[in-house]
């Protein structure tokens, strides 16, 4: 008799790791210093199950470096200035909330395109 297994279903998408908010966009970010290049990997999930935009960077993480690569790389793929980016929280750990301040919708939107271009 074969043995029949029940199927997995579909591990659901993750959903867009920002907020639009009044001041722009709020963006979860898991950063990889030391990555051996600085981009973009996609949307994943983090171990608290929220949404985040995976990034690496090739700078290591001394005296600021790979969080001054991480605002560099972000700024210019989303054609903004480095100062209307400001990371609120995670400073020191991998795990980061930032500010992208500006147009929100039109910041997310630009995200939205980036992301579907990889």
């Amino acid at each position: 008799m074969a043995c029949k297994h029940a199927s997995m279903p579909p591990a659901p998408a993750p959903t867009r790791p920002w907020t639009i908010e009044a001041e722009g966009l709020r963006l979860g970010v898991r950063l990889t210093p030391r990555g051996g290049r600085d981009g973009i990997d996609g949307v994943g999930v983090g171990a608290d199950g929220r949404s985040v935009l995976q990034i690496r960077v090739a700078a290591a993480p001394l005296e600021g470096a790979a969080n001054a690569a991480l605002v560099a790389l972000l700024a210019k793929r989303l054609r903004m200035r480095r100062s209307d980016i400001a990371i609120l929280s995670g400073e020191t750990a991998r795990l980061k909330v930032l500010r992208l301040s500006g147009d929100g919708p039109a910041l997310a939107e630009r995200l939205a395109a980036d992301l579907d271009r990889r």
